[in-house]
């Protein structure tokens, strides 16, 4: 668990959502549990998208679902430290896009976790994938600062 091996970013990190430990959240050997990153990404992912939403996103017809997710753990976190999740669009297909999102501490920046998750944009009614809109191909590439 080194920082040396934790990938840089090919772009920056423009969301940021400090998140706050419950004693539960750790484990035996008084750190964070490993579950636990995935329940503060998701969080993460939540607020992000829903920057954009500003009423757009009808759930009952469209949804982003996680297709895949893989976190590598580099620190472990303690229950008062102070962290957040970065989340950024890494790149967009047709019908998916790909999340890297990283646990830090908010102090002094070491990650602790780094996830790439892939989601795809499915037809709630059909559970089938569709193509993410030019809207939001736009609005998350003027979002990020970059076209995807």
């Amino acid at each position: 668990m080194s920082q040396s091996r934790v990938p840089q970013a090919n772009f920056e990190f423009h969301h940021r959502q400090p998140v706050q430990l419950r004693f539960n959240d750790i484990d035996m050997l008084g750190h964070l549990n490993n579950s636990v990153y995935i329940q503060l990404m998701d969080l993460g992912k939540a607020n992000y998208f829903h920057q954009f939403i500003d009423g757009r996103l009808d759930h009952d017809k469209l949804a982003v679902v996680v297709a895949n997710i893989n976190c590598d753990f580099h620190a472990p976190a303690y229950l008062e430290e102070p962290l957040e999740v970065l989340t950024a669009v890494e790149s967009m297909s047709a019908k998916s896009l790909r999340l890297e999102q990283r646990v830090v501490n908010s102090d002094t920046g070491e990650v602790k976790c780094r996830a790439i998750t892939t989601m795809v944009n499915i037809d709630t009614h059909t559970c089938r994938a569709v193509d993410i809109s030019p809207e939001w191909r736009r609005v998350i590439s003027d979002y990020e600062g970059r076209p995807l």
